[in-house]
């Protein structure tokens, strides 16, 4: 009986685009191929048999050393999350590597290098595996950049600054103007020129958006801000009150036209929440007894004395206790107060 070959691989294949191909591994002769795509299939196929490896929808899949590969020089992504990768570590313990690493030979020969999937190759180190399942491709430094941010961009993977960090890098560094990048990663324009900009924020802001603290909608307003320093003040504000996208564009724009806004409201608020002196405190209970009604006295930088009353005929009683002495006016400023009563509540 024909032997099989021991298989490496288990199901996921199809996200590298490999398909469900069947794999060889019999010793019985293949028949006479019919075409010259399906002689260099079974060429491929004895090579692949040859390398201990095994061929999926025409791609030679093999057991690579671990050892001999090393990272991609072009990764994009910055923070490889501890708890992710102890999750993915304990799934290649239980289940194996489901889905091959894509790599290139490195110069001389000497070792592989990753092009996607460097968390499967982190995680297959952790797990102590001593080979993984590897395609190896021929790719020069710009396509591997490019598929390593393809690979990153797909899954979600990357925060707002190293997708602009990784955009930059292959402008920079293969000549492309932010218009061809954005037709070979899939993007828009404008995406790729507003997440540029994220890279002129303070670094402190960078780090907010790094960890989640700000979202790329709140942050990205305040790329309008020139001073450093305020950036960062605006920025601690917008976590502070939480602000929506919408919300932290209004405040960009309150700051350019007033970069003391921030101080003042701050200074306003503070004066507002001053203790009530003894003397205000007795004034509006003097007040409250004489109106018979809730009074309040607002001693901030603009001095008003708040009262309450229920409906029309309150707002009479209250009138004709200020204006008892004032008769003949009393009409006249019945109609004003009433134009100021819409809330329930008229000022002095």
């Amino acid at each position: 009986m024909p032997v099989k070959k021991k298989k490496a691989l288990g199901k996921g294949l199809g996200a590298l685009g490999l398909g469900t191909g069947t794999t060889s591994g019999t010793s019985a002769a293949p028949k006479k191929p019919e075409s010259a795509a399906a002689k260099s299939a079974v060429r491929q196929e004895k090579s692949a048999q040859a390398d201990n490896a095994v061929v999926v929808a025409g791609e030679i899949v093999q057991q690579l050393p671990v050892e001999k590969i090393r990272a991609n020089r072009y990764q994009p992504r910055r923070d490889f999350d501890e708890r992710s990768m102890d999750e993915l570590k304990e799934s290649i313990e239980q289940h194996g590597i489901l889905q091959p690493v894509l790599v290139r030979m490195l110069p001389g020969k000497t070792g592989y290098e990753i092009i996607a999937g460097e968390r499967r190759f982190r995680a297959a180190k952790l797990a102590g595996h001593a080979t993984i399942p590897a395609i190896v491709r021929t790719m020069n430094d710009a396509e591997t950049s490019e598929i390593a941010l393809i690979e990153n961009l797909q899954r979600e993977d990357l925060n707002s600054v190293e997708e602009a960090l990784a955009y930059k890098a292959l402008i920079d560094g293969f000549s492309l103007t932010q218009e061809n990048l954005a037709k070979r990663l899939g993007r828009s324009r404008a995406h790729i020129t507003n997440t540029l900009r994220l890279l002129n924020l303070a670094d402190s802001v960078r780090t907010r958006i790094i960890d989640g603290s700000l979202s790329m909608g709140q942050a990205r307003p305040l790329v309008m801000i020139s001073n450093t320093a305020l950036q960062e003040q605006a920025a601690e504000y917008i976590m502070d009150h939480e602000l929506s996208a919408r919300a932290a564009e209004k405040l960009a724009k309150k700051l350019l036209e007033n970069p003391h806004f921030l101080k003042e409201s701050s200074a306003e608020k503070s004066v507002a929440k001053q203790p009530v002196s003894v003397f205000l405190s007795e004034a509006e209970d003097r007040l409250r007894i004489f109106f018979g009604t809730q009074v309040r006295i607002k001693n901030g930088k603009k001095k008003t004395i708040e009262i309450d009353f229920t409906d029309d005929s309150d707002l009479n009683r209250i009138l004709e206790s200020m204006l008892e002495k004032h008769d003949s006016s009393i009409a006249d400023k019945k109609a004003a107060l009433r134009s100021f009563s819409a809330t329930g509540k008229f000022t002095v």
